[in-house]
């Protein structure tokens, strides 16, 4: 279609006169035009949104990532043969999680089909992705369909996946680069990505509501155990807690609100009768009636573990600062600091070895107020400069240490600045600094005066070799680093142990680049521990008394027993397998170092 073709197909929808587009298309295209102001003569490039900025939407998504994945890997073995590429993208639109055939990244990337393009619809206009999350149903827009000119080629279905509240919370789309058939031929794509949303959903209710009984019902008994129509999850009185959206679409017709309504409500049941409907008794006797008369086979999964009175999820932290730690206890009286931090305008200080993540705690803290302000980052590594201010917003000074005289001067009239303008237009100043600036003010090299105006209060992250969560670290940089590849990795035994026998010095950084290359070297989906590269530094050396210890634990550089056990709080269990050894060689060496657990 040309330019001009296009445009009149724009006036005919403007119009009133679709043109044969269907009532989902026009609509999209005229509020292209009228509520976001596009111009599909101007075509625009695929948007990608930059690095950090996908961090922090894989983050706020990876929970569903890890729940979806292994159903979205089946379900593009069935698709990758006919050159289909499989999104996941998250409810502002954003692609989270990708598969594709690597031989066409570069041509999949300028099309948009590929991780981090931002599929929102005031963005790229009527496209699949941007029209399901407005319409919040399944859609199919076949090339012309799209009112950019820069996707016509495309032909992109896709499907929305609902939380167990029923609030939209991501996208499914099956997208070709180039389709020469028909709109009618993505029937099968259309139902194949409304059949994986809905096994999301499921495998998004049972994660999330393990501990509560569980109403799986379908209309035929043949799928009932293993691909249900729809569930319902249930606290320990009978009211419906959770559900999947086919749950709430039909349960809703019989009128009034489906959450926290009793089970009764809507069938002729109640949870005393859920044992019945367990996998012991013959599918065809699990029939139960419904209240407005049809009838349904049910399904009921009794709770996995005991109940008990649920906690604050994290401890009521922030959502921004929850992704940070796992159980370390340090980290997560860091956290709490940061969360009671946050609100307040205090200038922070954060510290801490290199690659750690101070610049990701900047960034959650920032994050915490959910407003959008300005985030700006400046390096004080040579000669910075300090022209501009993010009003309102935060001023990150990263590498406040390596701050020269000059440059020490200029923050110092910068801070007079800040103090000076009004209070709404003020910026906060966070800090991040490797070596102690309050060591160099001893040492007469960093000013006094600055020191106590950017350090007002001041954030401690430990380096990995003393955190207790270096499990749950590791899995999680590990999706992380194998995020843009097919398939799933694992760590093998040996190789998890060598993991987390390694003092680290860059922390996650270097745990983060150790990981990448492991990926490249790992021929399978199990990275052994061949496929792990050398530690990039050898050990340090050790002084006479501390290091006795560490010097017998093993080759390849481990963190002094003494830390070991001080990280573990004297467990000799946690500390064996921190460094991947019998408890009874930890016991052995402690008591030759003449260290006692506490």
């Amino acid at each position: 279609m040309s330019d001009r073709e296009h445009l009149r197909e724009i006036d005919q929808v403007l119009n009133g006169r679709a043109s044969g587009r269907d009532a989902v298309v026009a609509q999209s295209w005229r509020r292209c035009v009228e509520q976001y102001g596009l111009d599909p003569a101007k075509p625009s490039p695929a948007h990608i949104v930059e690095a950090s900025r996908l961090r922090e939407h894989r983050e706020q998504s990876e929970r569903l990532i890890a729940i979806a994945r292994s159903g979205l890997q089946a379900l593009f073995r069935q698709i990758a043969g006919q050159n289909y590429v499989l999104l996941l993208a998250d409810a502002k639109g954003v692609t989270v999680d990708f598969f594709g055939d690597p031989r066409f990244e570069d041509e999949l990337r300028r099309a948009g089909l590929y991780l981090g393009s931002d599929w929102s619809e005031d963005l790229a206009g009527t496209c699949g992705v941007g029209s399901c999350i407005t319409t919040r149903e399944a859609v199919t827009i076949h090339q012309t369909d799209h009112f950019d000119m820069t996707h016509t080629p495309l032909s992109c279905t896709a499907a929305p996946i609902f939380d167990t509240v029923g609030e939209l919370t991501a996208v499914l789309d099956i997208s070709l680069l180039r389709s020469p058939q028909p709109k009618i031929s993505q029937t099968l794509a259309l139902n194949l990505v409304k059949t994986s949303a809905r096994r999301v959903e499921m495998a998004n209710l049972m994660a999330m509501h393990r501990g509560e009984w569980v109403l799986r019902f379908s209309s035929s008994p043949e799928l009932l155990d293993v691909d249900p129509d729809a569930a319902v999850a249930l606290d320990g009185s009978g009211r419906i807690i959770g559900m999947t959206r086919g749950a709430g679409e039909a349960l809703s017709r019989q009128g009034g609100p489906v959450l926290g309504a009793p089970i009764e409500q809507f069938f002729e049941l109640g949870i005393d009768n859920l044992p019945d409907l367990m996998r012991g008794v013959p599918t065809e006797d699990r029939v139960i009636g419904l209240r407005d008369g049809q009838a349904a086979f049910g399904h009921a999964i009794a709770p996995q573990r005991p109940r008990k009175a649920r906690a604050l999820p994290d401890s009521g932290l922030p959502a921004a600062l929850r992704s940070l730690a796992g159980s370390d206890p340090a980290m997560s009286v860091l956290l709490d600091r940061a969360a009671r931090l946050a609100p307040t305008r205090l200038p922070l200080l954060i510290r801490g070895e290199t690659g750690t993540g101070k610049d990701r705690l900047a960034r959650a803290i920032h994050d915490c107020d959910v407003r959008p302000r300005p985030f700006m980052a400046v390096n004080c590594i040579g000669a910075p400069g300090f022209d501009t201010l993010p009003e309102g917003g935060t001023l990150f000074l990263d590498n406040l240490h390596d701050l020269d005289p000059e440059g020490q001067a200029r923050l110092l009239c910068l801070l007079d600045r800040i103090a000076a303008c009004p209070a709404r237009q003020r910026p906060r100043i966070i800090a991040a600094a490797s070596a102690d600036p309050g060591v160099a003010v001893q040492a007469g090299r960093f000013r006094q005066d600055l020191f106590f105006r950017i350090a007002t209060a001041i954030l401690d992250v430990p380096p990995l070799r003393r955190r207790t969560d270096f499990d749950w670290l590791l899995d999680r940089v590990l999706r992380m680093a194998a995020h843009h590849r097919p398939g799933s990795f694992r760590l093998s035994p040996a190789a998890r142990a060598e993991l987390k026998s390694r003092d680290w010095p860059g922390n996650l950084r270097e745990l983060a680049g150790v990981l990448e290359a492991a990926l490249v070297q790992a021929e399978g989906s199990v990275i052994d521990l061949p496929d792990l590269p050398a530690p990039a530094l050898a050990p340090a050396a050790c002084g006479p008394q501390p290091c006795g210890a560490g010097k017998e634990i093993a080759a390849g550089a481990p963190p002094p027993l003494a830390d070991v056990l001080e990280a573990c709080n004297g467990n000799m269990s946690l500390a064996a397998r921190r460094l991947g050894v019998n408890r009874s060689t930890v016991l052995r060496r402690a008591r030759r170092a003449g260290l006692r657990p506490a």
